[in-house]
C-alpha cells in the first residue's frame, strides 16, 4: 500500500507554531480531498480539516482561527499551519488522501507525525 509521506512534526513551546507537511508519491493521482486527523493517547482519532481539490477547506471547531491547511497541487503536498499551539493540540497527527480509485474511492494515508506542544 502507498503511503503518504509526513515530516515536520516536533517539539513546540505553548503558542509556537508549527507546519508539518504531507506529500503524496507521484503514482497517487486525482487526489479529491486531503485531510488532516490527530490522536491524543488515549484518545480517538479526531478530524482535524480538510482541502478539497478546489482549494476549498474546513475544520474542527477546536483548531478554526488558529489551524491553517494549504496545498501545493504541482507537488501534491499539503500542509497544515499551525499557530497558537496549546498542550491539547498534541498529539499524533495523520494526513489523509481521497481519491475516486477505478471503482470504489480509495484513501491513503501517512504514518503519522508527533507533535507535543510543552507548556
Amino acid at each position: 500500500q502507498v503511503q503518504l509521506v509526513e515530516p515536520g512534526g516536533g517539539l513546540v513551546q505553548l503558542g509556537g507554531p508549527l507546519t508539518p507537511s504531507c506529500a503524496a508519491p507521484g503514482r497517487i493521482f486525482s487526489i479529491s480531498y486531503m485531510r488532516w486527523y490527530r490522536q491524543a493517547p488515549g484518545n480517538e482519532r479526531e478530524w482535524v480539516g480538510q482541502i478539497s481539490n478546489g482549494g476549498t477547506t474546513s475544520y474542527s471547531d477546536s483548531v478554526k482561527g488558529r489551524f491553517t491547511i494549504f496545498r501545493d497541487t504541482a507537488k501534491n503536498t499539503m500542509y497544515l499551519q499551525m499557530n497558537s499551539l496549546k498542550p491539547e493540540d498534541t498529539g499524533l497527527y495523520y494526513c489523509n488522501a481521497l481519491t475516486p480509485g477505478e471503482r470504489a474511492p480509495v484513501d491513503y494515508w501517512g504514518q503519522g507525525t508527533q507533535v507535543t506542544v510543552s507548556s
